[in-house]
């Protein structure tokens, strides 16, 4: 029978319909796009494609441990686990619980996400657990939280974009990243008020041509000052909405003084963007008709993210854009499950409902839906970059659990991370296909692809979805809920542990009551009715999918303007093939490629990593097109091949973030992170381009 689903890649969550093929492809299904309001029954290549790793000839079907000569061995279930527990509880007792860690994703399902925390921080006893989506979402999610009280990544509804006058998107790509995303800008495009912040001519860029709106061509990391500089201009040129920042807002005053020393000359100086362009963008979001800031992994991805966050949102508060019909202030989540799987566990700091773990009446809660003592529960443990360095240090983690995330690609200093996990007692991997982080586990554990699984996902708007089951998993293949009740009975954990997903949404939703993201008034059945389910959602509510129309989520309903400025800067002048890197995605592959380099058609378009270099550039470096070149720092250094174009700056190159090996490109970017939220530097790192002197048949 077919089954109504939703795409398993990025946060957009486009609707589709798998219908299985029991005869022509045993294993597999065929897709059709369905209408719903964010991909209105359009796919990406991405999402057309899905399909093709379910039958894949390189899909893991039994549990593999491996052996004293370094090979792997396929083993029983019960003697994968029963390794696991006894590996476990040993480091425990010789240890302490925090030598054990846990490293998620933001691919889980929100059920798989929740029970993943709950067993983390009972079964295993350990505060040491954080995943991937603090190399993604936390800055964002720090600024939300801060400003407004309560994060969500768009706080209305997609389709509100269809109307909108103006839009100005920093530091996102959607035009690659969730190309079905771009129908919503289509209204801003034909009014000429799409504007984009991009140090690259990108796909998303290049929508601004013929009259559609404004690309500004920022230098990597400036964002902050560009975004400083705009506040200048609205408060200079009498364009505040004052009416509101007095009536709904904090702290404006500090930031007008502090704006005072941005003006457009200024900051043209330090982003390279021209002043008067800067004054046109101003003048534009604030005529009121329809103006939308949106942010992207671009201006976040550094170790002044949160402040760069903070200072978009601060602009759309002066302009008096948030919690108001027909204009807003949204983040542009990338993830599947990046929404919901930092809301209920996963976050080294939080318990279910975007609850603190630091607070009593938090961990009350939570551990009376538990059945434990509030004292059995951990306090906050370690962000990923932190908890990563911790791998086989003195003192530190020696087991490692690891669910939906290939860090030897996707995390920063990819060569200190391999030799950390090089150094534990246990890698557990689970994961279906043999990616380059479970090549170095001990055991690996193969689970339940997405077409094979029931459960929720929530989207980059706050909407929560079903995930519904196609096809059946092969056979000695198990879901992550089974596995972590089988360790979690052997490891003698309290509470109960089930390995249905309909049952653990409901313990889901009892442990989120009244939490900042509630959503204990749902459940699988109301969500199978079609019901619009944006969180927060108590019981016999209809949901909220409009955030702060009426107050913020502070105490005293107001929301904080939070004054911030660039640190000073202290980088050399770039000389000597010396270039800014920035990293980024491809419309082919997605996160770390482990799924995407699988699929023939996506691998056969980018089948290799290619680093982006301005013509006039690659000229000054004696550098032709389709030569090998080595981009190096003193992390190491990556060979891929050049591909020039003037879609960039000068003084910046660009390397996608999907490939492994030599062209792995966070062996470059460093373990630098913002103080606040834990987000790595990705997006501008110091390299050094020379030509490679390996020799090339076809060079």
């Amino acid at each position: 029978m077919p089954a109504d689903t939703h795409c398993p890649y990025c946060a957009l969550q486009c609707a589709m319909t798998l219908t299985p093929e029991p005869i022509t492809r045993p294993g597999s299904a065929s897709v059709a796009g369905r209408d719903f309001p964010t991909n209105r029954g359009g796919l990406c290549k991405k999402g057309w494609t899905s399909v093709e790793l379910l039958d894949s000839p390189e899909r893991i079907t039994r549990p593999l441990v491996r052996q004293g000569d370094g090979t792997f061995a396929e083993v029983s279930w019960p003697d994968a686990l029963d390794l696991v527990a006894t590996t476990v509880a040993s480091s425990r007792a010789r240890f302490g619980a925090d030598s054990v860690a846990v490293f998620g994703g933001g691919g889980l399902t929100n059920e798989k996400a929740y029970q993943l925390g709950k067993f983390a921080r009972l079964a295993l006893g350990t505060s040491r657990i954080d995943y991937n989506g603090r190399f993604c979402m936390s800055s964002a999610a720090a600024a939300g939280n801060r400003a407004f009280g309560i994060d969500r990544g768009l706080p209305f509804p997609v389709e509100d974009l269809d109307q909108a006058d103006t839009i100005l998107l920093l530091g996102s790509n959607v035009a690659a990243t969730m190309p079905p995303f771009i129908g919503h800008l289509a209204g801003a495009r034909e009014r000429g008020g799409l504007v984009v912040v991009d140090p690259r001519r990108s796909a998303t860029a290049k929508l601004t041509d013929d009259g559609a709106g404004i690309h500004l061509q920022a230098a990597p990391g400036s964002d902050l000052v560009l975004l400083l500089g705009l506040t200048h201009i609205v408060f200079a040129k009498g364009l505040a909405d004052l009416d509101y920042l007095a009536s709904r807002t904090t702290g404006a005053d500090a930031l007008r003084r502090s704006t005072n020393a941005w003006w457009p000359e200024r900051v043209q100086a330090r982003t390279g963007v021209p002043a008067g362009q800067l004054r046109a963008v101003a003048r534009r979001l604030a005529r009121g008709r329809g103006s939308y800031i949106l942010t992207g992994r671009g201006v976040e991805q550094h170790v002044d993210g949160t402040d760069t966050a903070t200072a978009a949102i601060n602009l759309a508060l002066v302009l008096g854009l948030v919690g108001r019909r027909g204009s807003g202030y949204g983040t542009m989540t990338g993830q599947g499950n990046g929404q919901g799987g930092r809301e209920h566990g996963q976050k080294c700091d939080q318990l279910p409902g975007y609850r603190k773990i630091s607070d009593p009446d938090a961990r009350e809660h939570v551990a009376r839906v538990w059945g434990v003592d509030p004292s059995v529960i951990p306090g906050p443990g370690l962000p990923a970059v932190e908890l990563l360095n911790e791998l086989g240090e003195l003192g530190g983690v020696r087991c490692l659990l690891v669910h939906g995330s290939n860090v030897v690609v996707s995390a920063p200093d990819v060569e200190h991370v391999r030799r950390g996990l090089a150094t534990l007692d246990l890698l557990v991997v689970c994961d279906f296909f043999f990616s380059e982080t479970a090549a170095l586990a001990d055991v690996v554990l193969p689970v339940t692809q997405w077409a094979e699984e029931e459960g929720t996902m929530t989207s980059l708007e706050g909407r929560v979805l079903r995930r519904r089951r196609a096809l059946e998993a092969p056979a000695e293949v198990r879901s992550e809920l089974w596995i972590l009740q089988e360790l979690a009975r052997r490891l003698g954990a309290p509470g109960e542990y089930s390995s249905d997903p309909a049952v653990v949404f409901d313990e889901l939703a009892r442990a989120s009551a009244g939490g900042l993201a509630d959503y204990s008034g749902l459940s699988h059945e109301l969500l199978d009715t079609g019901i619009a389910a944006y969180w927060p959602f108590a019981p016999g509510s209809e949901g909220t999918p409009r955030l702060f129309l009426d107050r913020f989520a502070h105490p005293d309903g107001l929301a904080r303007i939070v004054d911030v400025a660039p640190a000073p800067s202290e980088e050399a002048p770039q000389q000597g093939g010396v270039l800014t890197l920035i990293t980024g995605r491809l419309l082919e592959h997605y996160q770390s490629g482990a799924q995407t380099r699988r699929v023939p058609e996506l691998a056969r378009a980018q089948p290799e990593a290619r680093v982006q270099i301005h013509p006039a550039t690659a000229a000054g470096l004696g550098i032709v097109d389709g030569e090998v070149v080595e981009l190096s720092n003193v992390r190491g250094t990556v060979r891929c091949r050049a591909e020039l174009t003037a879609d960039i700056r000068h003084d910046t190159v660009f390397l996608p973030f999907h490939f492994a090996g030599v062209e792995c490109a966070n062996i470059l970017t460093e373990r630098a992170t913002d103080p606040v939220s834990g987000m790595p530097e990705f997006k501008r790192t110091r390299v050094r381009l020379v030509a490679s002197e390996r020799v090339v048949a076809d060079a």
